[in-house]
């Protein structure tokens, strides 16, 4: 927000210590809305004029979505919190129009200490004044109360559990699995084996009735032949090539109807995707049982395209997408698994690719590599929140 000088305000505004003082801690604890609602598509949109069908798609895509959103409230009308915040009443939503403010989503994105300045020359300044404190009083309210260490401790040792991959080398690794309310990525070059891992940690989870999978399937790589193997495995079937005779037409069925498979080929379809999947969350209208895991196959697939031509712009969408992830993971308490590509790093050897900004979204970095000539996998710990990084593991798929 632009600072505005005393002279620009009036000194009849400054002798209003207590309204300028609420409004400047409204304003403050409100900065991380701003940022996330505004910064970024301002930076997407700013610089390059090639980019004008690109700002309208996402830009009004994505306010759209968060209108939908049942809890959130600061993006309604203002007319639909008239009867619930009586002081939000028409000489103030008239005020506020004659500024082109028609909702909260407007009132985030428009400078409030000019609007503040505004008010306070109007006759009923004062009631003005409330209607805007209110405002943001409303936005206040969506932020999650702060929390103490031995609130966390108890969240970690009651909440976040492990789900199970289904591949004992590496719940071995990791101590039981997947942890929840975390994002996992995994890295590796081609055919190193992460898309088997992904089909086999949701063929598992989907067998044992542990919850819905949510699969984004970027590159038509998701194999219900594979699936159904790995079931049969679990199920300790002798598998043939027809898949669901010998495992059951019934079983096999529940089994696939608990993995959700959405093709996802351009990050704004992810997006639409990862939004909706929001929504039916926080409504509980999810089909099926609860969301336990959500796998990106891959990541990089989507993030890279981005990264070339339009710069600033493909890195401002990179950090959204791995800010909804990690906020999926945190606040419905589901695992996140990714994968992500290698590329050639110093002296040839080979590093994550989509460089130092997405080298900190993720809470766990698992390296997959493979064994030249059988289908033995290695996986090493690249980064991990309660281990040491380089413990390595050996697994067959």
């Amino acid at each position: 927000m632009r600072s505005l000088s005393k002279s620009g305000l009036g000194s009849e505004w400054y002798h209003s210590h207590n309204f300028k003082k609420e409004l400047a801690k409204k304003t403050k604890k409100t900065s991380s809305i701003i940022f996330f609602l505004k910064k970024p598509m301002q930076r997407v949109i700013r610089q390059n004029a090639d980019l004008a069908a690109f700002r309208s798609f996402e830009l009004n895509s994505y306010l759209k979505r968060l209108r939908r959103k049942k809890r959130v409230k600061e993006m309604a009308p203002f007319k639909a919190l008239e009867l619930e915040y009586p002081i939000i009443d028409s000489n103030f939503q008239t005020f506020c129009a004659s500024h082109g403010i028609l909702s909260v989503e407007d009132f985030l994105i428009h400078d409030l200490y000019e609007l503040a300045a505004f008010a306070k020359q109007q006759p009923t300044s004062e009631k003005l004044e409330q209607g805007i404190t209110q405002i943001l009083s409303i936005i206040d309210a969506q932020h999650q109360p702060w929390v103490n260490g031995m609130q966390l401790l108890d969240d970690a040792l009651h909440r976040k559990h492990v789900i199970p991959t289904g591949c004992e080398g590496v719940d071995l690794l990791l101590g039981g699995g997947l942890l929840e309310g975390q994002l996992t990525e995994l890295v590796g070059p081609s055919s190193s084996g992460k898309t088997q891992v992904c089909l086999l940690a949701a063929s598992y989870l989907a067998s044992k009735h542990m919850g819905t999978v949510v699969y984004l399937d970027t590159g038509n790589s998701f194999s219900t032949q594979r699936i159904a193997e790995f079931v049969g495995r679990f199920s300790n079937h002798m598998f043939s090539q027809v898949i669901p005779l010998l495992l059951g037409q019934r079983n096999f069925q529940k089994v696939m109807n608990n993995i959700l498979c959405h093709s996802v080929f351009d990050i704004f379809t992810m997006f639409n995707v990862l939004h909706q999947l929001e929504f039916n969350l926080k409504s509980q209208l999810q089909k099926g049982g609860q969301v336990r895991l959500l796998i990106v196959d891959s990541i990089s697939s989507l993030i890279t395209p981005i990264l070339g031509n339009i710069g600033s712009q493909g890195r401002a969408l990179m950090t959204s997408a791995g800010y909804l992830l990690k906020k999926l993971a945190h606040e419905h308490n589901i695992v996140v698994l990714v994968t992500n590509h290698t590329v050639g790093g110093e002296r040839g050897i080979p590093k994550p690719a989509l460089g130092q900004i997405w080298k900190t979204v993720a809470h766990v970095r698992l390296l997959l590599s493979a064994d030249h000539g059988n289908d033995t996998r290695s996986i090493s710990v690249l980064k991990h929140p309660s281990m040491a990084s380089g413990k390595v593991a050996r697994f067959r798929v």
